[in-house]
């Protein structure tokens, strides 16, 4: 017989696992729990959540309670009979009654090495703080944040061509293909969740719009890893003669020792435009300098450096600003 699951996500890190779980014979989806239709887009049409719109496609039943908590929706998960429920970005904390529902308890597929990156967006922060390597976690929740002893993990380095969407799209396809590895042998007995490590944890926030704020004072490696970082949303962005410019790609540009004492002994600040042209734009950061190669003015289109100058021309000497 085929382990009777209820799976619980909404975000499209969630649809891989989804679609490889309804379609491996030893698994049978009885349910998909997704968030309630929400409003999207400038016009803030109602739209389903990415689940739905696979669990639809997949003909599999779609519950959408407004709270988790909800004890009619907790009675109607009772009904299911699940052996195993599995979540994977649902977007809501799920209340012990649900946790302790299923005999083979809930699973997490989590973007992360726990217990480094506990939180909403493993996967940002991850780049944004350097990180050389990441990896998916299988865990069994337990009423803690992202605390739930371990199943198994799986690595992966973060490339320098990286940014948060290819990083999250190669973390949704391992983390899926590791689930289904995993499951079998831990309702067989044959693999125990670990209790997590307390040294070395890390919690990673939610993000803010004003993460994505560049701070020229910093170095141009870091700059440019929170680029990659919050590529999608809020993006990178600063300020020049009060208009908000948003940074869509840039490389570092690593001064020779001697020409960057020479910068730096002019009194140049962080944030000086070093040169212009159809290279790109170099910028002075706190260590190191930035070449920026595309960009966005606000309300323009996404340009090259090169076809950006040609309407909104720049010197060397100017500056931007991280705030207006």
């Amino acid at each position: 017989m085929p382990l009777r699951i209820i799976f619980m996500g909404t975000a499209e890190l969630s649809c891989a696992s989804l679609e490889k779980l309804s379609a491996d014979k030893n698994f049978q989806v009885v349910a998909v729990v997704t968030q309630p239709d929400k409003p999207k887009g400038r016009e803030l049409k109602i739209a389903p959540s990415p689940v739905k719109v696979l669990a639809e496609k997949l003909q599999l039943p779609v519950l959408q309670p407004l709270k988790a908590c909800d004890e009619n929706f907790i009675a109607e998960l009772s009904e299911l009979r699940p052996d195993l429920m599995v979540v994977v970005a649902y977007g809501q904390i799920l209340p012990q009654s649900i946790l302790d529902l299923p005999p083979h308890g809930c699973l997490n597929v989590h973007t992360s090495l726990l217990p480094k990156y506990r939180g909403a967006a493993p996967i940002q922060w991850a780049i944004a703080d350097g990180e050389p390597e990441t990896g998916v976690t299988i865990m069994k929740m337990d009423a803690g944040l992202d605390t739930g002893p371990i199943l198994s993990l799986r690595r992966t380095p973060i490339l320098p061509t990286d940014d948060s969407q290819i990083l999250h799209d190669r973390l949704a396809q391992l983390g899926a293909e590791l689930l289904v590895e995993t499951i079998p042998g831990y309702v067989a007995g044959k693999i125990s969740p670990q209790p997590q490590r307390t040294e070395g944890s890390s919690y990673a926030a939610k993000i803010k719009k004003e993460d994505g704020q560049i701070d020229w004072s910093s170095s141009a490696e870091r700059i440019r890893n929170r680029l990659r970082a919050f590529t999608l949303w809020p993006g990178a962005f600063t300020f020049f003669n009060g208009k908000l410019i948003k940074v869509w790609k840039a490389s570092l540009a690593k001064e020779v020792s001697h020409q960057g004492q020479c910068i730096h002994e002019a009194g140049l600040a962080a944030g000086t435009i070093l040169s212009a042209d159809h290279k790109g734009i170099l910028v002075l950061c706190g260590q190191d300098s930035l070449m920026i190669q595309e960009l966005q003015r606000e309300g323009g289109k996404r340009l090259s450096a090169e076809q950006f100058l040609i309407g909104h021309p720049l010197q060397p000497g100017q500056k931007f600003v991280s705030a207006t």
